[in-house]
């Protein structure tokens, strides 16, 4: 599903984001990349999206080496894979209806069929008695779950989460992984960039753990212990 083979990206003459990165994200897995501040995690995250492209060595995705992938093409590759931020990135004029259904009016999704996507997947995270509110009239916890919706809407295969839980409370936080967690489930393959400790370690899911641009540590249910 995400293949780096030989990634690296450098920045300046002696600024590397990541150094010869190596590693295979199956279809379906939950996988969770840790590391501190600056350890390359970003770097990792916007190879995924197609916003950095590798120095040297490739990245596959879906079978798609997306290395030098065109500029036309890389919409058709957003479509592939929902991402969901710490600040929700929500618009504040707009409902959480409007906002979850932009997403698809920009990729011309005709109306009948956004009115049908769109109560499904506010279904799928537990809001679709709050598709009328706006962003300020719910909890961050329900900002979340509306960003997540959103992430939803064009089935991605691939759920990015950047820091997910960062703007929330410990409970609101592990009601998100459950949700994504139930998402996972569903055969969406989960990548969770996190710094929480206490949920990666609580998740028993595969853990990458990267450091100065490499991945010094990759475990099946394993901690986090930087």
């Amino acid at each position: 599903m995400i293949r780096f083979e030989h990634v690296t990206k450098s920045y300046q003459k002696d600024v590397v984001g990541l150094e010869d990165v190596t590693t295979h994200i199956e279809p379906g897995e939950f996988v969770s990349i840790v590391g501190q501040s600056g350890s390359g995690k970003t770097t990792f995250v916007k190879m995924i999206l197609a916003e950095l492209t590798p120095t040297k060595g490739k990245v596959i995705i879906g079978g798609w080496d997306i290395t030098h992938i065109k500029q036309d093409e890389i919409p058709l590759l957003r479509r592939q894979i929902g991402v969901i931020f710490q600040d929700f990135k929500l618009l504040p004029q707009k409902t959480l209806f409007e906002n979850v259904a932009f997403a698809l009016e920009v990729s011309g999704t005709p109306s009948a069929k956004i009115h049908t996507i769109v109560p499904q997947v506010f279904k799928i995270v537990g809001l679709e008695d709050k598709m009328g509110r706006y962003p300020r009239e719910v909890s961050g916890g329900e900002q979340q779950r509306a960003a997540i919706a959103r992430a939803l809407v064009h089935r991605p295969k691939i759920l990015v989460a950047d820091e997910p839980t960062g703007n929330l409370d410990s409970i609101n936080a592990q009601e998100i992984i459950t949700l994504l967690k139930k998402i996972n489930e569903f055969g969406t393959t989960v990548v969770l960039v996190t710094h929480n400790r206490e949920i990666v370690n609580t998740l028993r899911r595969r853990v990458i753990t990267i450091d100065h641009g490499q991945i010094v540590m990759d475990q099946q249910g394993g901690k986090y212990y930087l």
